[in-house]
């Protein structure tokens, strides 16, 4: 049976009656994208001249996708014509390679083009994309295309053997989020990372993240101050190790391991008696005798074990106990007391359908209370850090609370405070923690693009950095009032990086890249943290693709960011996700990691993943390298 291609089985009459509707369709379609541009030009006008060109192709591409063109994309693809699926960076210019294929079929090849003649060459180069990045973030290293940023962790500012190891290994760009750490220590990681600049030859760019208008829960009440240890036990209760304890004066600096559980601070010189095998009894909180073994000195504090489950307060007597070689342990010395010990927050733990309030002044929260019969007395509280958002939300809006690990509705608002039922949690219910992030994806919240906070950081970073990251951008207006201030300070020519990690944002972002296009250097990060929670997590894979279009549209930078490769920059395992993950980064022009114990590993790995994929993936482009298999049909007739 012979198969027939049918596009070649068509009459030629057919064929030409196909071109020509095609064509048709085309021309019209160039015709209302070129109609659009004039609505566009007092917006236009406002523009940074470099940006001008691509403005109006995002314009053009904005109209293109406007419409289902999924018919006359599989129209294209029968004749063997492109798709328009890789236009973005190019509209006006694809639709005019098509109208002049269609033009000779049709043999109109004397006829005028229907396009404009002197479009700009330059307008739809998509080398524009790349003159914007190496603007912004630098060249790229000679091996990659993909820029690699690293958020650098407090310890940077002190550790500059970590800071050159991390250029060495591949980071191209530092971010020093200014929502954490001081001045003072930024002033010392940028010293670091000029030193290894000139140590190691290679390029860094600096970009400081300011905090932005985040809303997060208030500070929780504190619980009385309690120590409890307990030893390790098998499944049959058996003891395999001893609580460890760290033993030392009140007023002397902790100096334990660092991954000490338990210190014990000793009031007045009650230690100085003690020796290395020397005992301590004393009496818990709970009434129980309790006996610890010293077992090594360091300094003035002691290594002490416990076979036991003790439960310790401030002011606990301590006795002493010398241990003979022979007979009873004795008391020896003056009685000791135990030191303040750090209070620790209440636990608010919530479960679904129970409910909380967020109040609006910063009340300590507190956890629910129930009376002897377990009837409850009071719902579970906790603060807002921006009372302002009091006069956006609505009822019957949601909010999520920690990363979306607790979700909620708004059932009532008052002046003061809003009353919120609890309808999302995992099964056993969920810790809620002070300074945890508050989203709330259906309010239209008037907040003020830049924090008082932001406005002083930003004195610094204009002198010291060559990107401000824009955080929680909500809408245009946020973007020009970074813009004034950075005109405001003489820094009008600092990159910009603006973060979408607002459902808003998202929503706008047409009208927020305009805004940007303002500005000489700009790119896009895209936070996938905050946008998954605020838009839902199932939509983020399609969010993030659009985002890329739109900026690949606007020959715009894109960060590729939020949790790539954490597991192996936290617990040195990476998944198998989030390696898939890292090479869908490949179609950004940077890709951020975050901190992380292994984060030298982190980049390694980053910096393989994407030289390797580069050979593979531009853009939405599949690019056909050679495969690692041969085609030999004696192999396979073996």
């Amino acid at each position: 049976m012979v198969t027939v291609i049918p596009s070649l089985s068509k009459p030629i009459s057919d064929k030409v009656d196909t071109y020509s509707v095609l064509f048709k369709e085309l021309v019209d379609l160039q015709r209302e994208l070129e109609s659009i541009e004039p609505s566009y030009s007092e917006l236009l006008q406002q523009l940074n001249v470099n940006h001008l060109p691509s403005a109006i192709n995002m314009i053009h591409y904005l109209g293109l996708r406007q419409r289902d063109i999924r018919p006359l994309q599989r129209k294209l693809a029968t004749v063997g014509l492109s798709s328009l699926g890789r236009t973005e960076s190019h509209v006006l210019s694809s639709l005019q390679a098509m109208i002049v294929l269609l033009q000779h079929a049709l043999g109109k090849q004397n006829d005028k083009p229907p396009l404009k003649e002197n479009v700009d060459a330059s307008m739809v180069n998509p080398a524009r994309l790349k003159i914007n990045t190496d603007n912004l973030l630098g060249h790229p290293p000679a091996q990659r295309n993909v820029r690699i940023l690293v958020t650098l962790p407090g310890e940077a500012a002190d550790e500059y053997e970590l800071i050159k190891e991390m250029l060495l290994q591949g980071m191209d760009c530092a971010r020093i989020n200014c929502a954490h750490d001081t001045p003072a220590i930024w002033t010392r990681m940028i010293e670091n990372i000029k030193l290894a600049k000139r140590e190691t030859g290679r390029h860094c760019s600096i970009l400081m993240d300011l905090g932005g208008p985040k809303l997060r829960t208030g500070e929780i009440a504190l619980a009385p101050a309690v120590m409890k240890w307990r030893p390790v036990r098998n499944i049959f209760g058996k003891i395999t190790s001893p609580a460890r304890v760290w033993l030392h004066p009140e007023t002397d600096i902790f100096c334990g391991s660092e991954t000490t559980t338990f210190h014990l601070p000793i009031k007045d010189d009650f230690l100085v008696q003690a020796k290395v095998n020397n005992r301590i009894e004393f009496t818990d909180a709970r009434g129980a005798h309790r006996v610890i073994q010293l077992v090594e000195q360091v300094g003035k504090g002691f290594w002490a074990e416990s076979n036991q489950t003790s439960y310790l307060v401030p002011d606990v007597k301590l006795h002493l106990l010398q241990v003979p070689t022979s007979g009873h342990p004795r008391r020896v010395g003056t009685t000791g007391k135990v030191g303040e010990l750090p209070p620790k927050p209440v636990t608010i733990r919530l479960q679904r359908g129970d409910s909380l309030i967020l109040t609006r002044d910063p009340i300590d929260g507190c956890p629910a209370h129930f009376d002897e019969n377990e009837n409850l007395l009071s719902v579970a509280s906790i603060a807002c850090s921006s009372p302002e958002v009091f006069e956006s939300v609505r009822p019957g809006e949601r909010i999520l609370l920690d990363d979306g690990k607790i979700g909620g509705v708004i059932r009532s608002v008052s002046p003061d405070k809003m009353q919120i039922e609890i309808t999302h949690v995992r099964d056993g219910g969920e810790k809620l923690l002070a300074d945890k992030g508050i989203n709330l994806p259906d309010s239209q919240l008037e907040l003020a693009g830049l924090t008082s906070l932001d406005i002083e950081h930003l004195e610094f970073v204009v002198r010291h950095a060559d990107m401000v990251g824009l955080s929680f951008v909500r809408r245009p207006e946020d973007v020009i009032l970074l813009q004034q201030h950075l005109k405001r300070l003489d820094a009008e020519k600092l990159g910009i990086v603006i973060k979408i990690e607002t459902r808003a944002a998202f929503e706008q972002l047409p009208k927020i890249l305009f805004a940007l296009m303002r500005s000489s250097k700009v790119g896009i990060m895209i936070a996938r943290g905050d946008l998954a929670v605020e838009c839902g997590y199932e939509r983020l894979a399609e969010l993030q693709e659009e985002i890329m279009w739109l900026a690949e549209s606007a020959h715009l930078p894109v960060i590729w960011a939020t949790q790539v490769l954490e597991g192996l920059a936290k617990s040195g395992i990476p998944s198998r996700a989030e390696v898939t993950d890292a090479a869908m980064g490949e179609r950004a022009e940077c890709v951020m990691l975050n901190k992380g114990p292994h984060i030298i590993e982190a980049i390694q790995m980053l910096d393989n993943i994407l030289q390797r994929m580069q050979g593979h993936q531009q853009k939405k482009s599949a690019l056909l390298r050679r495969l690692h298999w041969q085609i030999d049909s004696r192999s396979f007739l073996e």
